[in-house]
């Protein structure tokens, strides 16, 4: 549980001063508000606990986010004011660690950041309870950083100008978490990793799946495979697409980003692109595809839980977030919702899809939807109004 200031804040202050008790004034901040991924989905809880809340951030595209999200005034930094800030944010990576620092939240009483890059770098009074929930540390510094932006050229000057400028990146990332009053992570794998980069411990509080919405639906499996998910380097497609070169098998990728057109050049006749596609498409897919293929390390992940939910297992590779959020069929019997595969490769990933097609339909539905109940938006709520409003903490 928390660990929770003695001195009095400022609102208390001012209380007691006046003789009434005004409401906390609390402050979320989130790296940036362009789309609805799983950090989002965190911030609506938040949102929702604390509906009077202002939120900050570093870029907000109107519109890209949820209206729960979207009623709250919304404070944006000054490089949203950029022409085209909204869509080529990454960019701008070297600016976000002073700006996120130029983030002044002195009147708050409680900040709780949202972060996988800058958003736990902001300034709050010695008063003010400042807590960080970590989707991840930041990836742009840490463990895929070369997939984002190091040249491919192992000559290339800009690789050594990158080079350095990733030790920056890390040099002020451990200051900004030293400065965290309490921290929070999204799953053990990211709470090893705060230990490993941060040196700090955390309370593990996993990200909600939508398990009302994500439910298995009386349509037909058909012979397909599906990968859901933002075309970015850390998400493997170009191994998934590789597997499925020697498979005889149909795939079909749902999402976009930035990596989509070398993708679509890279794609062999039988993988199929739909693009972005919204929920009740993405919903349906699940229902009716064989497995997700989920071939990325990634820090927790969200789309295979809601694969579960909808009764479609999952053929992920067998490190980071997957260990947490499907069971594997060399160890889980009937509750298995998944088959691991070993290494980053091709070949690996094409043996798991095998190796899933020889346990023909045993996978059970009533398992699958089990296991990512677990994880629900209601689980996720409970824990977070128990950590940040389980005692009188303002």
């Amino acid at each position: 549980m928390a660990a929770f200031r003695t001195t009095p804040s400022r609102t208390e202050r001012a209380d007691a001063r006046e003789g009434t008790r005004a409401p906390p004034r609390v402050a979320i901040v989130h790296d940036w508000l362009t789309g609805m991924r799983g950090g989002e989905k965190v911030l609506e809880i938040a949102c929702d606990l604390f509906p009077e809340a202002d939120i900050h951030t570093l870029i907000h595209r109107p519109g890209s986010v949820s209206p729960a999200i979207e009623k709250h005034r919304i404070v944006a930094s000054r490089l949203n004011r950029l022409p085209l800030a909204g869509a080529y944010y990454r960019c701008l990576l070297p600016l976000f660690p002073a700006v996120a620092e130029r983030m002044r939240l002195d009147s708050y009483d409680l900040v709780i950041a949202i972060s996988h890059c800058v958003a736990h770098g902001v300034a709050v009074s010695p008063e003010t309870r400042f807590v960080a929930y970590y989707l991840t540390p930041m990836r742009y510094a840490w463990d895929s950083a070369d997939a984002y932006f190091a040249p491919r050229r192992r000559l290339d000057p800009r690789r050594w100008a990158w080079r350095l400028l990733r030790g920056r990146l890390r040099r002020w990332d451990r200051r900004a978490a030293a400065r965290v009053g309490e921290c929070l992570a999204a799953c053990r794998n990211v709470r090893d990793r705060l230990l490993r980069c941060y040196g700090r411990d955390a309370a593990v509080i996993h990200p909600p799946v939508d398990t009302e919405f994500y439910r298995p639906r009386d349509v037909p499996r058909e012979d397909f495979y599906l990968w859901v998910g933002a075309l970015a380097p850390y998400k493997r497609i170009d191994l998934a697409l590789e597997a499925f070169r020697g498979l005889d098998r149909r795939l079909i990728v749902i999402g976009s980003g930035q990596c989509e057109r070398r993708a679509r050049a890279a794609a062999p006749p039988n993988v199929q692109f739909l693009g972005w596609q919204p929920d009740e498409v993405l919903g349906e897919s699940y229902c009716r595809a064989r497995a997700l293929i989920f071939p990325g390390e990634e820090d927790f992940g969200i789309v295979p839980l809601e694969a579960q939910a909808c009764g479609c297992p999952v053929i992920a590779y067998g490190k980071g977030g997957a260990l947490e959020t499907v069971i594997d069929a060399a160890a889980g019997g009937r509750e298995a919702t998944g088959v691991f595969f070993g290494e980053p490769a091709a070949q690996s990933l094409a043996d798991a899809v095998r190796s899933f097609e020889r346990r023909g339909r045993s996978f059970n539905v009533e398992a699958l939807r089990a296991n990512a109940v677990r994880f629900s938006r209601e689980t996720c709520a409970r824990a977070l109004r128990a950590y940040l409003l389980g005692r009188e903490t303002m």
